[in-house]
């Protein structure tokens, strides 16, 4: 029945991935996570990303027309996590199916049907990241995986289940939502050209993309459970409630953006203080990698293209957690 389904699908879930966990466990876990995320780790990259983005914008330019989606957005934040982490490039295909399966179980609501493809493919994506774990561990590289596996505090390293789920945790979570920042980043900016112009014209301001976060909310909720007896607004939340967050009301709201919480402004001095990427001990420990990305594909699209025409209705994929575009298809000049 549909209770057990979900009580066998979160067995199967990353539950020791940093995302579900708090002190003192996750204390310790962040710890030896952050050892392989060094912001010079991430910095490091911005070569290899601004060439991967280059050959994609080539590609584009070649055809006269993309799906911005398809060709941009989606594939770069996951070519990017995979060359990190090593991922053997046979196996990307599979892992890009199941990470699509498995972050639908961020959504507060789920169909059976979602639930049945979820839990087999938690199973394959288990199995062979388990694998190239093992492979890993004997054939060592000069990788993230490989830095994550070899990262010690005290003398303590992660167990096989927990470097398990901080891989997974990057692919479901991780890639997903920098598909959303940059896929309906860029929509945004078309619909707003005098936005778009100040890339163009001048560069990428230094809150552009913290204020795309703000206003495209890439998370738009993020589910807790109050740990303590709590009043907020008025209203009495008893320890153990589980609550939904709305981080995208958070950074639309007016009485902390004021009168132009609604008005996209790539020059906003406060942009940075949006929520998109939590808050507090559990701050998106890829946030900096995420920022880079869009940077460098967004910055790149703009400055390539002078002349960027929306050919269709973009089409949305439907999420009420990861809220981003499927579709988006233009003719490039």
């Amino acid at each position: 029945d549909r209770s057990r389904l979900l009580e066998e699908l979160d067995e199967l879930e990353p539950s020791r991935s940093i995302l579900g966990i708090d002190p003192p466990d996750h204390t310790r876990l962040r710890r030896l996570v952050s050892k392989a995320f060094t912001p010079r780790t991430i910095q490091a990259l911005r070569p290899r990303i601004q060439e991967m983005v280059d050959e994609m914008l080539d590609q584009m330019a070649a055809d006269g027309h993309a799906d911005v989606v398809d060709r941009l957005a989606f594939p770069l934040p996951f070519d990017v996590i995979a060359e990190m982490l090593g991922m053997p490039e046979s196996d990307k295909e599979s892992i890009k199916v199941w990470s699509g399966d498995l972050v639908k179980t961020l959504d507060p609501v789920l169909t059976d049907e979602e639930i049945l493809a979820a839990r087999s493919s938690a199973e394959k994506m288990n199995a062979l990241i388990d694998e190239v774990i093992e492979w890993k561990t004997a054939n060592p590289a000069d990788d993230l995986l490989t830095a994550m596996i070899d990262a010690e505090n005290g003398g303590d390293r992660m167990s096989k289940k927990e470097l398990r789920d901080q891989v997974e945790l990057l692919f479901v979570a991780g890639h997903e939502t920098t598909v959303n920042l940059i896929g309906t980043g860029l929509y945004e900016l078309l619909k707003h050209p005098e936005q778009l112009a100040i890339i163009r014209d001048q560069g990428m301001p230094a809150s552009a993309i913290d204020e795309l976060l703000r206003w495209v909310s890439p998370v738009q909720i993020s589910r807790r459970v109050a740990t303590a007896d709590l009043a907020l607004r008025g209203k009495q939340i008893p320890k153990g409630t589980f609550v939904l967050t709305s981080l995208a009301a958070a950074n639309h709201d007016p009485e902390f953006w004021g009168d132009t919480a609604e008005t996209l402004d790539l020059h906003r001095e406060n942009a940075g203080q949006h929520v998109s990427f939590g808050s507090g001990v559990h701050y998106c420990l890829g946030a900096s990698l995420a920022k880079l990305e869009a940077e460098v594909a967004i910055g790149s699209f703009v400055k390539r293209f002078g002349q960027v025409d929306i050919v269709s209705e973009p089409v949305w994929n439907g999420r009420i957690n990861l809220r981003g575009l499927e579709s988006l298809i233009v003719d490039l000049t």
